[in-house]
């Protein structure tokens, strides 16, 4: 028996025997995504668990993706496979303490603040602004989520925008996610100086040269990408957007503008249909720590277990509650 037959083997073992779910985010490497109970965006796959009989969750993804978990099903064991898994763009976003430095990323130059820099933390905002709601997108702490008013996703920004009384209202922290919902709305959005270093990264330039090696392919772009880059997209949606409108479509040929781990699932559910990466490199390291050795592991020992304090899980929960309510 090969080492990674072993492994699955293992896995199925322990999930029978822990009563286990198992999550895997779009962005996971495919093995992990092949053995998942669920495939999804962080936000669904959180949801879809809390309706599930089990009593332990297995996130395959970054740590506030499996606090997400533990605050819509606070009775379960959320784990999280590998404790190192973050997210930079989430860890932008501070409520009180100081801002941790965030490491430089190859190929990134970091751009001069949109609005507000990232030493300022939540409440310096809401000292400055405290009439003004925020929104934060799931893609943030717990803590963070908490000290806002409602939550939103990258499919739903600029309804959660249109559905507030204010006529301005601040987005955290994704600056590019902000600009794409001004776009969108008559309102005024103030934006965190926020990004995610594999979309941000994508320039205009790297998208007309797709378009040059593949002409009749479309360009699905992720709202995470800059505003040079969005706008030239044929449609512009998250991860569980691209999977349906490649679905839909009668083209047979789309250029994928996010994280390469979406390719696996785009090819698995359109298997006449050709996907073409919009840059080689749109690769998340923290997404692609998970291993089928990690979640075994993990599931072994029953270790690395995230639990949001009842504190922070309340008012987080009351902001995502609120953001599920809007019709």
């Amino acid at each position: 028996m090969s080492p990674a037959a072993g492994l699955l083997e293992e896995i199925q073992r322990l999930r029978k025997e822990k009563r286990a779910l198992i999550l895997s985010h779009n962005y996971q490497r495919e093995e992990i995504q092949d053995i998942a109970d669920f495939v999804g965006d962080s936000l669904e796959l959180s949801r879809t668990a809390a309706t599930i009989d089990c009593e332990v969750i297995v996130f395959c993804g970054v740590h506030f993706m499996a606090e997400s978990a533990s605050m819509l099903s606070p009775d379960k064991v959320v784990l999280l496979p590998e404790p190192e898994a973050g997210c930079p763009m989430a860890e932008m976003v501070r409520v009180s303490s100081p801002r941790r430095v965030m490491k430089s990323f190859p190929g990134y130059e970091v751009q001069p603040s949109f609005v507000f820099p990232h030493e300022f933390t939540l409440r310096d905002m809401r000292e400055r602004f405290p009439d003004i709601p925020i929104v934060a997108y799931v893609n943030t702490t717990a803590e963070v989520k908490a000290e806002s008013d409602i939550c939103c996703t990258s499919a739903n920004v600029v309804k959660v925008i249109e559905s507030l009384p204010s006529e301005r209202v601040i987005c955290v922290p994704d600056k590019n996610l902000a600009m794409w919902a001004q776009r969108n709305t008559k309102k005024q959005v103030i934006a965190w100086d926020g990004f995610c270093h594999v979309h941000d990264r994508v320039t205009r330039g790297d998208v007309l040269k797709a378009k040059r090696q593949h002409p009749k392919a479309l360009f699905m772009a992720h709202p995470e990408c800059r505003p040079e880059v969005v706008e030239l997209a044929n449609h512009v949606t998250s991860t569980s957007g691209m999977l349906r409108f490649a679905k839909a479509s009668d083209e047979e040929e789309f250029i994928v503008g996010t994280e390469l781990g979406l390719m696996h699932r785009l090819k698995k559910e359109n298997p006449l249909k050709l996907f073409h990466p919009l840059r080689t490199d749109m690769i998340c390291p923290n997404m692609k720590k998970t291993t089928l050795g990690s979640v075994a592991r993990a599931l072994t020992g029953m270790t690395h277990q995230i639990k949001v304090p009842e504190e922070i899980r309340i008012p987080a929960k009351r902001a995502l509650d609120r953001m599920l309510a809007i019709k």
